[in-house]
């Protein structure tokens, strides 16, 4: 094989290769059926003029009997009036016209047939073309159909890349990091600004409610007295700190005294 035939081996090669990669299926299937559509429409116009050819002969051949028969009654009216040799003229011409008539029957015949014939296939023409019509339909409805379960299967490979999770792991440590920072800082504020001798009475209140509800069950289930009578007299802790006041209080009025 030469190199000029390789060369135009490889270039058709690879003119097929582009094309093929860009042969859309749906624009080519509209593009077939318009195709399709404009043969109908010129199949369409030869059968139209088919069929006025028809007529035409039909409307000669009608003319040519309407001479014939007009003939004849003139023939008549030359042998009602005696002249038999002008009737043999009209009668002459009458045979013309019958020649005529004849012939153009069959052209017309013939020309019948055809028309007949050529609407048949027109028909055919036209049953194939909705058929593709159909088919294209459904070709393109199965070609989305493809395409989009291709998408989602490409898409789904792309969130199954273990990348993808670990980032989305990272941003949520991240978060849960920053999160915690927030609290931190909250809680640092509130404990360094403000009345802080309140602070510390709240945490002692909140500390003691799960103590409070567990004596609230003990008393419930009969195994200990109600809170409210143990509330009549202060905590232990309260009574050492109230004791330790009371004598300080009085170590100080001593002192006066003294002095």
């Amino acid at each position: 094989m030469g190199i000029f035939s390789r060369l135009g081996t490889l270039i058709k090669s690879n003119l097929n290769d582009l094309i093929s990669k860009a042969e859309d299926p749906q624009k080519m299937l509209n593009q077939l059926v318009l195709d399709m559509q404009n043969q109908l429409v010129e199949a369409k116009k030869q059968v139209a003029v088919a069929i006025a050819d028809e007529k035409r002969l039909k409307k000669q051949w009608d003319e040519q009997i309407e001479l014939s028969n007009e003939w004849e009654r003139k023939a008549m009216l030359a042998v009602r009036a005696g002249d038999d040799g002008l009737a043999k003229e009209a009668l002459a011409r009458k045979s013309e016209h019958d020649s005529q008539q004849a012939e153009f029957g069959k052209q017309w015949d013939a020309q019948k047939k055809a028309v007949e014939a050529l609407k048949e296939q027109l028909r055919t023409l036209n049953d194939k073309i909705e058929e593709a019509k159909r088919k294209k339909n459904i070709l393109v409805a199965r070609q989305k159909r493809a395409e989009a379960q291709k998408a989602i299967q490409d898409t789904m490979r792309g969130l199954s890349d273990n990348n993808a999770f670990d980032a989305f792991e990272r941003m949520s440590q991240k978060v849960d990091q920053i999160e915690a920072e927030a609290d931190a800082s909250t809680e640092l504020g509130n404990q360094l600004s403000g009345d802080t001798l309140k602070e510390k009475f709240r945490q002692l209140e909140s500390t003691k409610a799960p103590n409070n509800a567990l004596e609230e069950l003990k008393a419930k289930m009969g195994l200990a007295p109600p809170p409210a009578a143990k509330a009549a007299l202060p905590p232990s802790s309260a009574r050492v700190a109230v004791e330790e006041d009371v004598a300080d209080q009085v170590g100080v009025a001593d002192q006066v005294k003294r002095s």
